[in-house]
């Protein structure tokens, strides 16, 4: 089945930097576009970034453009996400997120946490 394990969360200073994995299996990942959304307490989900299945399609959050990175390893069915710069609003729940057919299947998370 579908599976989506998100690792590389943790507490960072403001300025710091994070890189967020996301290993995924049950599914062609070669074939998937990715995603990556984030969810602080109190807030509404939110889309931070997408990658499309080869890579060559990139969009990004107005809030995180400049500062965030997405990539993947197709050869590893993997989905990055390399943040520089983070601020305290960044403080999140990192998922990420894979449409296979109709359905939507989410990672558990990973906590990412800036703070002094």
């Amino acid at each position: 089945q579908v599976q989506l394990v998100e690792s590389g969360g943790g507490l960072v200073q403001p300025g710091g930097s994070l890189r967020l994995s996301c290993a995924a299996s049950g599914f062609t990942f070669s074939m998937s576009a990715m995603s990556w959304y984030r969810k602080a307490p109190g807030k509404e989900r939110e889309l931070v970034a997408s990658i499309s299945s080869g890579g060559g399609v990139i969009n990004y959050a107005e809030f995180v453009k400049g500062r965030f990175i997405i990539s993947r390893d197709n050869a590893k069915n993997t989905v990055y996400l390399q943040m520089n710069s983070l601020q305290f609003e960044d403080t999140a729940t990192y998922y990420c997120k894979v449409r296979v057919s109709i359905y939507d299947y989410w990672g558990q998370g990973t906590q990412v946490t800036v703070s002094s």
